[in-house]
């Protein structure tokens, strides 16, 4: 798999198990050629699936990464 590709389904497995080192990949995975739309839309399609808790924590910390970013 690729970079990107690892990235797209680490980010989805860390939300989904609710891990911390979430945001350490969130901003690995836009540096591995992810777009904000696709973190973002990766973060939707999980929490239809893990929860509604999980995908608001992961989309608070997707927002502060790219807040970071100027993104």
């Amino acid at each position: 798999l690729s970079k990107r590709d690892r990235s797209l389904i680490t980010i989805a497995v860390l939300q989904a198990l609710v891990r911390d080192e979430l945001e350490l990949h969130v901003p690995r995975g836009l540096d591995n050629g992810l777009t904000p739309e696709e973190v973002s839309e990766i973060i939707l399609h999980v929490t239809f699936y893990a929860g509604w808790p999980t995908g608001a924590t992961a989309a608070r910390l997707a927002k502060e990464v790219f807040d970071e970013r100027g993104i």
